[in-house]
């Protein structure tokens, strides 16, 4: 099994910055694809981004809704993936939640059968 424990989330202006941790553990853990969606209520789970591995490093993805606003990245040694999120605006206003496949090396494409985290909330007023 593996846990995976999102915080950072907040109250934050339009046009303000937040980082969003998602903290891993439990079993043997390597660097896997992790993914970042976002729900609002009435609405399905929407993809936010992504960071895989390629070579030597990792490459990451974007939604087009948040390409040059948004930056993931990773801090191997402590488990742990980060959203870093930029000129925020009230649209980008959701529970954010980050995933690991199932396999641990499968894109993250954030089905049920994949490991979630509790989710944070991410609010941004106008």
């Amino acid at each position: 099994q593996v846990q995976l424990v999102e915080s950072g989330g907040g109250l934050v202006q339009a046009g303000g910055s937040l980082r969003l941790s998602c903290a891993a553990s439990g079993r043997t853990f390597s660097n896997p694809p992790m993914g970042w969606f976002r729900q609002t209520p009435g609405k399905e789970r929407e993809f936010v981004g992504a960071i895989n591995r390629s070579g030597d490093g990792d490459t990451t993805h974007y939604a087009d809704s948040v390409k040059g606003r948004f930056t993931i990245s990773r801090d191997n040694a402590k488990n742990t993936v980060y959203l870093q999120m930029n000129s925020l605006k009230p649209e980008d206003t959701a529970v954010y939640y980050c995933t690991a496949p199932y396999d641990l090396t499968s894109w993250p494409a954030g089905t049920e059968f994949d490991y979630w985290g509790q989710g944070t909330q991410v609010t941004v007023s106008s």
